[in-house]
């Protein structure tokens, strides 16, 4: 046999052992068979190099490595899940399904939510072209190589696979995996680590991927995204498995949320019998042009919900309650306990929120009491056992003054929390506004952070974020920590980020209730600065989803003379202030004041693509019928209860064809 043909033979031979072993977990040699047939691929591929393959079997042992992870954009993003408690929660999100979709039969499909590290996978050619952690779901970092010596991933396909697609997946670590870690930890005299989600997700960052390769992580896989031909979620489970992924078998279509709860209520006793730890249940919308139709929220997907299970509960004592000022100068009150472990990690703070809570618990420093984590994630305190709380305890006061500045606090009629109005003085507020700015998903500078922004602030460098533009070298270096090296780095990370688009300068900036969504949605319907600076309460409701609250803080924010007289220094500076040329040009006000229902399948664009045409256009994209709908875009398998709403509300009901000609 020829070298390239026995090198071919091994790989294909070596990726069907691999998978029926660690997929299907069916193995057909030995061991030591597999071992042998390993290195003679390795000899071989060694001895000609002219047959590598990036994707070849022998690239599981790792060894290469990583000094630095780049940052790439998610072609598709990951989208966080909207969280449920209850049978009554469920149903009112099947009532907000059957709202938007009409009288028409759901499913549901019913997976297990895997606690591990997020990560979307790129196949191209039935090949791994790229692996992305989750991020902040719009970005996050290419771990590829890694990724590549995890043995239940598939580097090449079996199948009748589309040509590109992503798919997305759990990292997990078997409790039975993590615990010989551990073990072995202990053996060498080392800190055992606190918990498999932890340590999956650092695994996934170690610059060596050798090491990464001896760690028992497997890739539990439950959706696609970009792939096309496809009807149901269920079928996507089912091929995921016939191309070679490892998509758990417990999943279960359900004909109702009874169904659902039966399902949810069979896994919360059983979870503790799986190899790997789960933390709820995960219900999708069969049906995937349902999915489609009832598209996102800012945040989440409409059609997928989690059922999280009853968080585990701990108790602890609480030794002081101290308080702490955020950048719009809200008072979070927080509870310094004694050191408790809780769902894998040592929890030594808690949130009490606002000082009704606090009443409303009755809580006092020195009283026992219980700690859960909300949604297994936030540590907070749920109860006091009073059979524990000693004699002579104090009621809590909450304080009347400000901890970092004392300026007297204040509370607005409505708002849970009190204020400190110092905004100009109160230094957390000024350095968490700085910090806000810098974020990554705001200004997104390189080579500063947290901790030198409180640096910068103190040796008083800086006193507002428009004062990092006048930030110089030769001021930098003789900080604490800080080199040439570090301090070029700073003053071209600040430059760099002049070229940020506008509607993250406008988050960036730090308006109270102006998140990202609401910062795209000013950005586009005003333009630039000025007009929005100009813009009266009463034009800003009419924007789409600006709320009457949203618009009494904008107008607020630039009444203030020292906010206005930041933008103009700010556009001295050269950062973007208006939308940029392109964004302009794929822009018209054609549409403004008409709202759009889009239902079923289009021929020439993708439906996302039309509603991006309406909004570009002016036009407002509603997800239900109504009296105030100007238009329903019906393309093929519209759902019949559209149609008949559109009907009855005498809707004009047009085509795909249609619409193209009105926005041409």
């Amino acid at each position: 046999m020829q070298i390239k043909e026995r090198i071919e033979s091994l790989r294909e031979e070596l990726r069907e052992h691999n998978y029926k072993y660690y997929v299907l977990d069916t193995p057909s040699i030995s061991d030591y068979d597999f071992d042998m047939k390993l290195k003679e691929l390795q000899k071989l591929e060694e001895a000609h190099p002219e047959f590598y393959d990036s994707n070849s079997p022998t690239l599981r042992v790792g060894g290469e490595v990583t000094k630095n992870f780049e940052t790439v954009v998610h072609e598709h993003r990951m989208y966080s899940l909207d969280n449920s408690y209850s049978k009554e929660d469920l149903e009112d999100w099947e009532k907000r399904i059957q709202r938007i979709l009409g009288d028409v039969p759901v499913e549901f499909v019913c997976e297990l939510k895997y606690d591990g590290a997020s990560i979307s996978l790129t196949y191209e050619n039935g090949e791994l072209s790229r692996a992305v952690t989750r991020g902040d779901g719009f970005q996050g970092d290419l771990v590829t190589t890694n990724i590549k010596t995890i043995n239940t991933i598939p580097l090449k396909l079996k199948g009748d696979y589309p040509s590109k697609f992503d798919i997305r997946g759990e990292i997990i670590l078997t409790l039975e995996g993590f615990a010989k870690m551990n073990k072995e930890r202990l053996e060498n005299g080392e800190e055992p680590y606190m918990n498999p989600r932890n340590t999956a997700s650092g695994s996934l960052k170690l610059q060596d991927s050798s090491i990464v390769a001896k760690r028992p992580l497997e890739c539990l896989l439950y959706s696609l995204a970009g792939a096309s031909g496809l009807q149901t979620q269920f079928e996507v489970l089912e091929k995921a498995r016939s191309w070679g992924f490892k998509v758990p078998p417990v999943s279960k279509l359900a004909k109702s949320i009874d169904e659902v709860l039966k399902f949810v209520q069979y896994w919360d006793i059983h979870r503790h019998d799986l190899p790997y730890e789960t933390d709820g249940v995960v219900i999708k919308v069969n049906n995937l042009q349902h999915q489609e139709e009832l598209g996102y929220t800012a945040k989440a997907p409409r059609w997928a919900m989690a059922y999280k299970f009853k968080a585990e509960q701990v108790s602890t004592v609480l030794n002081e309650i101290t308080y702490q000022v955020g950048r719009t100068g809200a008072i979070t009150p927080v509870a310094n306990l004694e050191p408790v472990l809780l769902a894998g990690t040592t929890v030594k703070r808690a949130s009490l929120h606002n000082a009704d809570q606090i009443a409303k618990l009755d809580v006092r420093e020195g009283d026992t009491v219980f700690v859960e984590k909300g949604g297994e994630i936030i540590p907070k305190i749920i109860s006091v056992d009073l059979s524990k709380r000693p004699a002579g305890l104090t009621p809590t006061e909450y304080i009347g003054c400000c901890p970092e500045c004392g300026t007297e606090l204040i509370r607005k009629e409505g708002e849970a929390q009190h204020f400190c109005p110092n905004d100009v003085g109160c230094p957390p507020q000024i350095t968490g506004r700085i910090q806000h700015f810098i974020s990554r998903k705001a200004m997104d500078i390189e080579g500063l952070g947290g901790e030198t922004v409180e640096l910068l602030f103190k040796e008083g460098l800086i006193k507002n974020y428009a004062d990092l533009y006048t930030l110089t070298k030769e001021q930098i270096i003789p900080l604490e920590r800080m080199a040439e090296k570090s301090a070029v780095n700073l003053v071209k990370g600040v430059a760099a980020s002049k070229g940020i688009p506008f509607e993250r300068v406008l988050f960036a900036l730090g308006i109270r209730y102006v998140g990202e969504t609401v910062a795209k949605k000013l950005a586009k319907a005003y333009k630039n600065i000025d007009t929005l600076m100009a813009a009266s309460e009463e034009e800003l409701v009419a924007v789409d989803e600006i709320g009457g609250r949203i618009a009494e803080s904008v107008v607020q924010f630039f009444s203030e003379e020292k906010n206005r007289e930041l933008v103009e220094r700010l556009k001295t500076y050269g950062l973007q202030f208006s939308l940029s040329e392109e964004q302009l040009q794929n822009q018209s006000d054609t549409l403004k004041g008409k709202t759009f229902v889009v239902s079923g399948v289009f021929q020439t664009i993708s439906r996302n693509e039309l509603k991006k045409l309406i909004e570009d256009n002016g036009g407002k994209v509603a997800s239900s019928v109504s009296s105030k709908t100007s238009y329903l875009v019906a393309g093929e398998n519209m759902g019949p209860s559209k149609r008949t709403k559109a009907e009855a509300n005498g809707v004009p009901i047009i085509s795909e064809k249609d619409f193209l000609t009105m926005v041409q």
